[in-house]
């Protein structure tokens, strides 16, 4: 597979010089300066693929062109917004871009309670604790029907948070849960966002009436209007796993299993129309098999997010070593390097380690945790390409 690495552009503080220094091949990166609904130019894009190749890499993959939230409730804007995503495609297949990874989550992206969880051996990683997002659910979002979603035993557990937490500690939950995690992926909300709860709910608020069927209808209508395009440049559009694949906030949630996966690929069955293979998002899910997932889902993927993650009795989960975990990475290599070894793969949610700490780093893209990941992963891949030759010899 191609060794990939999401770059946040000429601002990021990891610079090309580094990763090509790392062995990294592809560039996985947007237009981060480009508002979510307007058109991302020619010029635009190719001034940005220029600047990548000047490094001595390419643009692998679009992480990503965001579907806005008006396209996903079925706003009177809609279909305005997806014309604005037409044309960018066609600008992206012009250039010779053909991945375009995307998301269809309502209001939130991927969600955890604490971005620096403490490791044993010094480092930290993300981690995703189900009775504090319940008391951000209920007593500070003041979510109307909240309590429905937990257990008495989680509630109680809520109650008991509620007499304990600072109001200090109170805002950083906030902070992680919809600033700090979700400015940078999808800038529905920013750092600058002086009462980001109020506009969170005002958020919520749009999604007032849709299930998930309602949700699964607006993604089939995006489809069946962005994959034509897609077919007349050769992009493929792959979705992004729900993280975590469970419903949250009273949202419909619509890609968290293989009931969901199969519902979609179907709904246009197109090979424009294909996943994104996130082994970390997929494994907190405890129904999920993901090294089955990854078999049945070969020929449809044509990305791969390689990460994993431990889950816990109680629901908690926390990143898992890309060498562990539900995520099973060395089995995932096994077969993608079999079957597809022209996927671009990238390493995703790395711990914070050494120097990491204190540089700023948006969560979850350290660079020495994703350097160590990266090297990880790439021994696995020299190991299957390695048996690959023996067996081609024999």
């Amino acid at each position: 597979m191609e060794k990939t690495w999401r770059w946040f552009g000429k601002n990021d503080q990891i610079t090309l010089s580094m990763l090509r220094q790392i062995g990294v091949e592809g560039i996985v990166t947007a237009l981060h300066d480009v508002p979510n609904g307007e058109v991302w130019s020619r010029q635009q894009i190719a001034g940005l693929k220029a600047y990548i190749e000047q490094a001595g890499l390419h643009w692998s993959v679009v992480e990503s062109l965001p579907v806005s939230e008006e396209i996903k409730y079925a706003g009177p804007r809609r279909d305005v917004l997806i014309e604005n995503y037409k044309t960018s495609l066609r600008h992206l297949g012009e250039a010779g871009i053909r991945t375009v990874c995307y998301n269809f989550m309502p209001v939130i992206d991927w969600i955890r309670t604490d971005l620096e969880h403490p490791w044993a051996d010094g480092g930290s990683s993300l981690y995703f604790d189900r009775v504090r997002f319940a008391y951000f659910d209920c007593r500070l979002l003041e979510r109307p029907g909240a309590e429905a979603d937990y257990t008495p035993e989680e509630l109680e557990q809520v109650e008991i948070l509620d007499r304990t937490l600072s109001q200090a500690e109170k805002e950083a939950l906030v902070d992680v849960i919809i600033v700090k995690t979700q400015g940078f992926v999808n800038g529905n909300i920013s750092e600058e966002d002086r009462h980001p709860v109020a506009l969170f709910r005002k958020l919520l608020a749009h999604y007032r009436g849709i299930d998930r069927q309602g949700l699964r209808e607006n993604l089939r209508y995006f489809l069946e209007a962005v994959i034509p395009v897609c077919k007349e440049y050769g992009i493929h559009m792959c979705i992004h796993p729900d993280d975590p694949p469970c419903q949250v906030l009273g949202l419909p949630r619509i890609v968290t299993s293989q009931e969901d996966i199969d519902w979609i690929l179907q709904a246009v069955d197109s090979p424009c129309n294909g996943l994104t293979f996130c082994a970390g998002s997929l494994s907190a899910g405890l129904h999920n098999d993901v090294p089955a997932l990854a078999r049945h889902y070969a020929s449809r993927t044509h990305f791969v997010h390689l990460r994993s993650t431990e889950v816990f009795s109680n629901g908690d989960f926390i990143e898992a070593s890309h060498l562990g975990g539900r995520g099973h990475l060395v089995e995932l290599v096994r077969m993608f390097e079999q079957q597809r070894p022209d996927l671009p793969m990238r390493v995703d949610h790395g711990r914070l380690i050494l120097d990491d700490v204190d540089k700023g780093y948006n969560p979850g893209y350290s660079f020495h945790g994703r350097m160590l990941a990266l090297a990880q992963v790439e021994g696995m891949m020299a190991v299957m390409r390695d048996e690959k030759t023996k067996r081609t010899k024999v």
